[in-house]
């Protein structure tokens, strides 16, 4: 086990020396125009709202949009199933209501079970045959709450995605929302993300251009399209989305559920040569031929994005669409919620336990306690550089979090340490001691360690927003304790071993 291969080292030492640069920037706190932040990578690890502070901004949610959308799809539901029955009338939208006229006896008592088995949840208002259909205010505040729930969930996972960025976010109110983001000081990329609903549809074309059902529709160009009001394909069946490449240029790649794996194979069987647009936010994203049977349930849309572009429509997308635009009717930068004097008595305390840590281990292993420090600070280093990569951000309780995976990784070098003490004690020569120390320690350290992945595997899998950061840190601060303690720690107890040839090892 204290042979290491010259391609070992050189891996060992490579992810090391990377960590310290990554993590340099962090650590250093230096300012953007310090000479030496050129030489420097450019990620950071955000500090939170208690320590920094952040943007602040106040949304409301249109709720008069999702009700008139909501009606008018409602009157084109009707409209179809009328003239399925033969029921020769066309539902008007006027303001919050969907209003016709029927005189026929017979054609009212069919027009309300038709409508009844439309929705459940709608008020259906007849006089001399005059109809009215609206949501009632019961049913609009129960659809207000559920509005707002859902776009504060589709925030979290926009601004959020892998649960390391730690928003506030909370509703205000009836309809409005506070998005509180730490570490950003200009608030344009964020408005940016949050100002599109990211409402994906697929429809035909229309061949006749007098059709009143049909919409132009520009794309990026300012090409005009005559799309089909129709959705025959909704965005909501997506089940992932990413940047890819097509042709040489930027796209993004989506792939369906079951369900829309079906209906998408379906839709290409029985159009084949038609044109299919796909429709992101009002705006004609691309508008292939349908070739071929499409069965694998993915596609590309292309288009001239840039790379910048193509991250930001398929990280909408794999949140999901809002279900109504944001308005932001309030922007402020807010100051740390931690006094001046919490900030320095939390960084003193935690230098003060690092501290206390090195020097203990020191005390009671000497050299070995020295190399157990290094690890320490090497593996300090690993947890900020990664956090920094994945653009995660850090709270006070956050840096007590990562003194507390210090002391995890240094009990890994006390069993290891102690495990050759034994070793010692049986009088055998200092590499077979060490040799079985790391091995025997080894077991019970990745047991533990184990479970505890498992464990954080389960929290991401099905947690939400800070319940998934905080998998994502737990994961980190154990893979790289486990290669601080046990995999650079015995590195360098090899290295001085083999150099220096040491009588006693000073662990007994």
């Amino acid at each position: 086990m204290l042979n290491f291969s010259k391609t070992k080292i050189f891996f060992i030492t490579t992810i090391c020396v990377a960590s310290l640069i990554y993590a340099a920037p962090s650590l250093l706190m230096q300012k953007e125009d310090s000479p030496i932040q050129k030489f420097l990578p450019k990620e950071k690890v955000n500090l939170g709202l208690d320590l920094r502070g952040g943007s602040q901004l106040l949304l409301e949610v249109d709720f008069d949009y999702y009700i008139k959308e909501q009606l008018g799809n409602l009157r084109d539901e009707i409209k179809n199933s009328f003239r399925d029955e033969s029921i020769r009338v066309i539902p008007e939208l006027t303001g919050s209501k969907v209003i016709f006229t029927i005189i026929d006896d017979e054609q009212k008592k069919s027009a309300k079970k038709l409508i009844r088995k439309l929705s459940g949840n709608i008020e259906i208002d007849e006089n001399s045959g005059q109809f009215q259909i609206y949501f009632p205010e019961a049913e609009k505040t129960t659809i207000r709450q559920n509005l707002i729930q859902q776009s504060i969930e589709i925030i979290r996972r926009r601004v959020d995605e892998n649960g390391t960025k730690e928003p506030t976010i909370q509703a205000q109110g009836e309809n409005r929302i506070l998005l509180q983001v730490p570490g950003i000081e200009n608030s344009s990329e964020l408005k940016s993300i949050l100002g599109k609903t990211a409402k994906m549809t697929f429809h035909f074309l229309s061949e006749n251009q007098a059709d009143p059902d049909v919409m132009r529709i520009f794309d990026a160009q300012g090409h005009q399209y005559p799309i089909k009001k129709e959705v025959v394909l909704s965005g909501d069946l997506l089940v992932d989305a990413n940047t890819t490449y097509f042709e040489g240029q930027p796209a993004v790649g989506f792939r369906f559920n079951a369900l829309g794996t079906r209906k998408f194979a379906q839709i290409t069987k029985d159009n084949l040569g038609k044109i299919f647009a796909i429709v992101l936010d009002g705006h004609v994203v691309t508008a292939p031929r349908i070739n071929s049977v499409i069965n694998q349930g993915s596609g590309v849309i292309s288009g001239s994005f840039t790379t910048q572009e193509a991250n930001e429509v398929a990280l909408l997308l794999r949140a999901g669409a809002l279900p109504t635009p944001l308005n932001v009717i309030e922007e402020r930068t807010v100051g740390p919620s931690l006094g001046l004097d919490s900030i320095k008595s939390g960084k003193a305390s935690v230098l003060v336990g690092i501290g206390f840590v090195g020097f203990f281990m020191m005390l009671f292993y000497g050299f070995f306690g020295l190399i157990a420090n290094i690890a320490m600070l090497i593996n300090i280093a690993i947890i900020i550089a990664v956090l920094a990569v994945l653009g995660a951000t850090l709270t006070l309780p956050g840096i007590a979090g990562i003194v507390l995976t210090m002391g995890m990784s240094v009990d890994a070098n006390v069993l290891i340490f102690e495990r050759i003490k034994e070793e010692l004690r049986e009088k055998k020569t200092n590499f077979a001691s060490i040799e079985q120390g790391f091995h025997q320690a080894f077991r019970t350290i990745t047991d533990s360690n184990l479970t505890t992945l498992i464990v954080a595997f389960f929290l991401y899998l099905f947690g939400n927003g800070p319940v998934k950061g905080f998998a994502v840190t737990l994961s980190i601060g154990i893979l790289s304790s486990m290669f601080s303690a046990i995999i650079l720690t015995r590195l360098m107890i090899a290295v001085w071993v083999k150099k220096f040839r040491p009588q006693k090892l000073g662990l007994v």
